[in-house]
This record gives C-alpha cells, sequence and structure tokens, in this order.
C-alpha cells in the first residue's frame, strides 16, 4: 500500500484525532515527503476567463473550447492535456445551458472518475474517497438545506447516461470538498485561483505549529518537511494562519473543519502573549482604557480600509494607515496583531504607489515582528521577507535588502524547494543585489550615480495592484 510515491508513510489511528499519516524515516528540513497531482480540480467561478483550466496558469490571452464555450486554455496542448478531465464536463455544459458552480463543477469531476476508474486504494493512493471524512452530520440546518440544492442541481447537470451514484454518494463528495477541498494558487503562490481534491493530502492532520507544509509545485501538491522529523512521527500541517490568538484559530477550526485543536499552543496560549503585547517603558505599560481605545480605532480603521480597497483609492489607504500607526506607536508592541496588520497594509499600497523609501521602513518593522511569531521556516514569513527585501531594493537600501532576500532564499528553499517558479526568481534577485552590493562596497558615490542613470533611462513601471498577501488558508470553504 506504501509502494512507489507514498513509500516515506504510512496511515496511523490516533485517539484524539482519527487517521493520520506518520513517517517511516527520518527526514531534514526541505524534504519532500511525497507529491500528489490533483485528483480532480477546477478554476474559481469568477476566474473562469483568465485562469487556465488544465495548468492553472494565468495568462493574458486564453483560447475557449469550441464546443462549451466555457473551459478556457493557454493552447492547444493544455486543452488536450485535459480533454480526459473536460469531456464528461463539456457534454454536461451543453446539455444543462450553462455552467455550474465551482463546487458542482469539482464534485462531477470527482464522480465522473470514480465512474471511470472505480475507488481503490493504489500504490499511489492510501484511502479510498469513501473513507475520507465528510462531517455532513455536523453541517447546519442553513449547509444541509444548501447541500441539498447541490445534489439537486448535480443530478440535473449530470449527462441522464451517467447517473451513477445515489444521493448519499453524492452528498458525501460535496462533504469531503467541503473540509478537504485544497486552495490551488497561481505558479506563484500570490492568488488563490481554483480548488482541487488531493486525497493523500487530505490525511494530513493540523497542528498550529506543524513540521509539514503544503505548496503547488509544477500541477502537484508537494508535502515537504519545514523541520528534522524522526521516523515514526506524525505529520502535521496548519490549516490555518498562525497570526491568530489561539482561541480565534481554536474557533476557526471548530467551525469550518469540525474539530477541537488540542496542540500544544493552543492548549497553553504559546505567543498569545506577544500577539496582544502592549509597549512598556521604565516598567510602565499604558493603561487598560488606553489600549482599548487604541484597539477599537485600529478595528474602525480597518472597516473604512476595506471600503477604500475595493474601490481602489490607495492614497486615502495609505492616509489611514499612518493616522492608526501613529496612534498605536507608543501604545502597542511590535508584534502586535493589529500593528503588524497596518504595517503589512501600508508597506504593500505604499509600493505600489512606488513610495519605497517609506514603505521600506514598515516592511522592515513588519518583518522583525514576524521573525518573533512565525517558526522560522514558515512559508509566510519567507515570502514577507522577500517583499521587504525588493522593497528596500526598490528604495535604494541595497544592504538590508540583499539581506532579507537571502533570509528569504533561505526559507524559501525549504518550504517550496529550488524548482518552484518564485524561488527561481528569488535566486535571480539574490544574484542581481550580491553584484549591487559588492558595487556599492567598492564605491557608493560611483553606485548610487549609476542607480540613478539607470532609474532615468528606464520607463516608468506601474506595479500590479495591491491583491493581499500570499495564500495564508491551506484549505477552501465555500463563501
Amino acid at each position: 500500500m506504501t509502494v512507489g510515491n507514498m513509500e516515506k508513510v504510512e496511515i496511523v489511528n490516533t485517539d484524539s484525532k482519527g487517521r493520520g499519516l506518520k513517517v517511516k524515516q527520518d527526514l531534514l528540513s526541505g524534504d519532500v515527503v511525497f507529491a500528489e497531482p490533483a485528483y480532480a480540480a477546477v478554476v474559481f467561478d469568477n476566474l473562469t476567463h483568465q485562469i487556465c483550466h488544465s495548468c492553472f496558469k494565468k495568462q493574458a490571452k486564453l483560447q475557449r473550447c469550441g464546443q462549451c464555450k466555457f473551459a478556457h486554455y493557454c493552447d492547444r496542448t493544455c486543452q488536450k492535456a485535459a480533454w480526459s478531465e473536460h469531456k464528461n464536463e463539456c457534454l454536461a455544459i451543453r446539455n444543462y445551458g450553462k455552467p455550474t458552480s465551482e463546487t458542482i463543477r469539482l464534485a462531477s469531476r470527482i464522480l465522473w472518475r470514480m465512474a471511470r476508474e472505480g475507488d481503490v486504494v493504489s500504490e499511489d493512493r492510501l484511502s479510498s474517497l469513501k473513507d475520507l471524512q465528510d462531517h455532513v452530520d455536523d453541517l447546519s440546518e442553513e449547509e444541509k438545506t444548501q447541500l441539498a440544492s447541490d445534489v439537486e442541481v448535480l443530478r440535473k447537470y449530470w449527462h441522464s447516461n451517467n447517473q451513477h451514484f445515489d444521493s448519499q454518494s453524492i452528498s458525501h463528495i460535496f462533504g469531503v470538498i467541503n473540509c478537504n477541498g485544497f486552495t490551488i494558487s497561481d505558479q506563484r503562490g500570490l492568488q488563490a485561483v481554483g480548488v482541487g481534491l488531493f486525497p493523500n493530502l487530505c490525511l494530513v492532520n493540523h497542528d498550529c505549529w506543524p513540521n509539514c507544509t503544503v505548496i503547488l509545485n509544477n500541477g502537484k501538491v508537494e508535502l515537504r518537511a519545514i523541520q528534522q522529523i524522526k521516523a515514526g512521527e506524525e505529520l502535521t500541517v496548519s490549516y490555518v494562519d498562525f497570526l491568530n490568538l489561539s482561541e480565534n484559530r481554536r474557533n476557526q477550526l471548530k467551525n469550518h473543519y469540525y474539530f477541537d485543536c488540542t496542540c500544544e499552543h493552543c492548549a497553553k496560549g504559546i505567543k498569545d502573549d506577544l500577539m496582544q503585547a502592549v509597549k512598556e517603558e521604565d516598567g510602565q505599560k499604558p493603561s487598560d482604557e488606553t489600549v482599548k481605545e487604541v484597539i477599537e480605532f485600529s478595528k474602525m480603521t480597518l472597516e473604512k480600509i476595506d471600503k477604500d480597497r475595493s474601490e481602489g483609492r490607495w492614497s486615502k489607504v495609505v492616509k489611514l494607515c499612518r493616522e492608526c500607526l501613529k496612534k498605536q506607536e507608543p501604545v502597542l508592541a511590535d508584534t502586535n496583531l493589529y500593528q503588524l496588520k497596518f504595517l503589512s497594509l501600508a508597506s504593500e499600497v505604499l509600493s505600489y504607489l512606488q513610495q519605497f523609501e517609506e514603505a521600506a521602513e514598515y516592511a522592515r518593522k513588519m518583518v522583525e515582528g514576524y521573525q518573533k511569531l512565525y517558526h522560522h521556516n514558515n512559508a509566510q514569513l519567507g515570502m514577507s521577507l522577500m517583499r521587504a527585501g525588493v522593497t528596500h531594493w526598490h528604495a535604494g537600501l541595497i544592504e538590508p535588502g540583499h539581506a532579507m532576500i537571502c533570509q528569504a532564499n533561505g526559507i524559501l528553499l525549504v518550504t517550496h524547494g529550488p524548482t518552484h517558479p518564485i524561488t527561481k526568481d528569488l535566486e535571480t534577485m539574490r544574484c542581481q543585489t550580491e553584484m549591487e552590493l559588492r558595487m556599492f562596497k567598492e564605491n557608493e558615490f560611483l553606485y548610487h550615480q549609476m542607480r540613478e542613470a539607470a532609474l532615468k533611462n528606464q520607463k516608468m513601471h506601474m506595479m500590479a495592484e495591491p491583491a493581499g498577501e500570499y495564500v495564508k488558508e491551506l484549505f477552501h470553504r465555500r463563501k
């Protein structure tokens, strides 16, 4: 059962978490535990005309399927590669008269594949789909009503000759998707573009301070060790971003994945004190009333920023961030979640507006806070260091910029591996900043002269609009 790609792992039954995966041999940081292609995957509803339905890459021009007029592909190569998965879908769309939602499209693809191949354990799949958790019994009444509606739509959507499954089996697949649908990102991990099902990955249990991370690379998810793991240890990943108070993480996990997190960090509230920390000078802390006032002001400002961001009023966003950070500065510590949120927002939007010097200062403070909170090999930390390094580089601060890019490179080599597109880009940046740093140290005046001349001869380049940070959530939840 553990032959081939899955030879490093085996299923283990735990008392508190049910089935999981444990490793059969010692692993080092950066080792790939396994790589798994999607059993089935679909592009999000709002991106069907922008993302290739085969390789999930974003392209300016895509070719659409000539029959259903719905699926879009990079070229004929991608279209041919996707035909076995799209064939039934193409017919269903034409018969139904229109495409359905991403959830129904994904469930349909899963069921069509099960009808073609059966649902059996193989050398590369440790569990059948029917044995995966669906948590259908844990759904709220509203969710059960939505489930019944989805089952009905799927039956109508399917071609009449493909009715192989009863309502209970279809409901089970919807339940599996609900709690195990994996977020598929673009090739650089910066934007969520779709959702897929990866049966082996479904077996990996959660821990808020995990020993593994998951990354999408060349069409497969890779489970990668982020620290040394001894043979016999359970493999874990984090289903949610760590930068939340333990109570909030536990509530999120309970509401979305229907279990109570008992990990050490939640049980002991590890780092909660840092995430809520306030400034202390000469043994004196601000009053509770002052802290409460600043937190409430931060919450109200975030609501205003959300509205301005949605309407592209970036200068207004910057103004609000500056006001709030000024109010936070004498009260909140550098690891406080509210301060980190505003530092991230300010650095991101100022970079977009090409105000790099101010953006660099906020980015520096942000990553210094992150480094005190995140695991040293956390992918989000690596991506944030890369962003901060590039911001410093653009600001002409080559020494700290190069240092941050090197730090990011070290982390992403573990979390993403050397073949991932973003790691390759980062290595190119590292080499470039290393060369510039040598020039800077040899003749600082000449370096700045050459940099200014290069900038004058360069056309104004508008950066992409701020679209939020690196994809943090491992699994996709239906909105």
